[in-house]
């Protein structure tokens, strides 16, 4: 290779690095300046679906009453839909993480595309020293620095005291639905208590029209 050759590409080499770098650093500043967004962090089973022990089998999966309704007015409300769940049946053995996966797809399609943002899974069984399994906060802020989410501004939806702990443990306001497990668990520690999924939705879009005014 000729001096004038090698100079060429030595010279768009580092005008490519030097373009990566501009790309990297415009990234992080519009992560630092972009402003932080509300959620909705949702249980799964006995929230969005109907409980079944260590559910895997796609023919199972049941939304309770007016879950997608619901959901949809807070989408439409602004605010990100994040599922948080426990799923220590694989931490167990019971299931496989390919049955898990092919019952969260039959949910999304029973929910419809492009509902939920994200989902974060602890696959470990109770006796694991686990630091991610809810009661712990650990999957709610992982979601909070992936997705720039406000804790202030965000809620955490469950029919078990352990997501209820979950969420005020990361910041967040935290709603015990009574499906599920839910009439079973204690309410003391909710900030709100919910019938339902629908009921949860609108004491949310109150509580946010409410601070607009203020």
């Amino acid at each position: 290779m000729s001096d004038i050759d090698e100079n060429h590409v030595l010279k768009r080499l580092n005008t490519r690095r030097s373009t990566v770098r501009v790309v990297q650093r415009t990234r992080l500043a519009t992560r630092l300046i972009s402003p932080l967004h509300p959620a909705v962090f949702l249980d799964r089973d006995g929230t969005l679906m109907e409980e079944r022990d260590y559910c895997k089998d796609p023919s199972d999966v049941t939304l309770l009453p007016g879950v997608r309704e619901a959901l949809e007015r807070l989408k439409i409300a602004g605010y990100k839909l994040i599922i948080i769940t426990n799923q220590s049946g694989i931490g167990r053995g019971l299931i496989t993480e390919e049955q898990f996966e092919k019952v969260q797809a039959e949910l999304f399609r029973q929910l419809g595309p492009l509902l939920i943002d994200a989902t974060y899974v602890c696959k470990d069984a109770p006796h694991e020293n686990s630091n991610r399994r809810k009661p712990s906060p650990i999957m709610v802020l992982e979601a909070m620095g992936d997705h720039r989410l406000d804790p202030h501004q965000s809620f955490m939806i469950g029919d078990k005291a352990i997501d209820i702990e979950c969420g005020l443990r990361a910041g967040t306001k935290s709603i015990l639905v009574l499906t599920g497990y839910g009439r079973g668990e204690r309410t003391d520690r909710a900030t709100f208590v919910a019938e339902t999924m629908t009921q949860a939705a609108e004491y949310i879009l109150r509580r946010n029209s409410f601070l607009q005014e203020q």
